[in-house]
């Protein structure tokens, strides 16, 4: 798995890389776990946009993953690795000896035909195994992670990214997320082995505008392009700098103001992130 490279005929292909889908071995995905999307705009359920830019795009179908990983002690053989158009990471299909088919977030270095297993016990620390965080050895690198017990992964799920079990105390482990923020998590929390596939999403370039308007992103416009009833920058005499910090178009510090006021889950938090 790697980046290539265009031959530049055009503007657009000559800063364009891609990644070379060599390790995925299905075109087609499993048609029994897909579900319709149906395009929302950046609209909330009153129909007001509430996230900018946002609309048109290529239409997708979604992949329903197995994010909670509670089919305990039955074994699954991979049988394919795929794109998936909905996430940065690829996904595989699992064959479990029962005949049912589920797809999971794919490990980096997971292959076809290889045995995957989740259970409440320890299992073999191999990629894709998954099983509580008290069962999972100190510094093993980690993905999918809950936060609830049985609501499934909610932490590290993002192309290349993957967490470390740093220390065991009590009924909690501390885990450093890809954020560098270090957290107590329940050990009966469950995680799985291994770092998320395609580490090279975070190198492409996108090269051209029309390939961010295939993906669902409108163009953006800056603050000081528009009049002041449109955006706090706006407005002045000539081309203006705002006059003012950075703020949204609502009026909130874009730079450096702390939005998190969730004082439920404060004390979980060990060691504030860096980046």
């Amino acid at each position: 798995m790697g980046l290539k490279t265009f031959k530049p005929t055009s503007a657009g292909l000559r800063h364009r890389t891609g990644i070379v889908y060599d390790d995925l071995t299905q075109d087609k995905p499993y048609k029994p776990l897909l579900e319709p999307i149906k395009k929302k705009g950046g609209r909330n359920s009153r129909g007001h946009i509430s996230a900018r830019h946002r609309g048109g795009g290529n239409k997708r179908q979604y992949r329903i993953i197995d994010f909670k990983r509670d089919k305990k002690g039955v074994p699954g053989i991979v049988e394919t690795i795929e794109y998936d158009p909905n996430r940065s990471s690829f996904i595989s299909l699992i064959k479990y000896r029962d005949g049912e088919r589920r797809y999971i977030l794919t490990p980096r270095g997971l292959k076809k035909g290889q045995t995957i297993v989740s259970d409440d016990k320890q299992v073999d620390i191999l990629p894709g195994n998954a099983m509580p965080l008290r069962n999972i050895p100190l510094g093993m690198i980690i993905h999918n992670i809950e936060l609830r017990n049985g609501k499934g992964g909610q932490i590290a799920k993002s192309a290349g990214t993957g967490a470390q079990i740093l220390a065991k105390e009590g009924d909690y482990a501390q885990v450093r997320l890809p954020s560098s923020e270090i957290r107590k998590i329940h050990l009966d929390c469950r995680a799985t082995i291994g770092e998320v596939s395609n580490p090279d999403h975070q190198n492409i370039s996108i090269g051209k505008a029309g390939r961010k308007r295939n993906m669902g992103r409108r163009p953006h416009v800056r603050g000081t392009a528009m009049n002041p009833i449109d955006h706090p920058h706006g407005g002045g005499e000539g081309k203006a700098k705002g006059g003012r910090h950075p703020v949204s178009p609502t009026g909130q510090p874009a730079k450096g103001y702390r939005t998190r006021r969730n004082k439920r889950t404060q004390g979980f938090i060990v060691r504030r992130r860096s980046r």
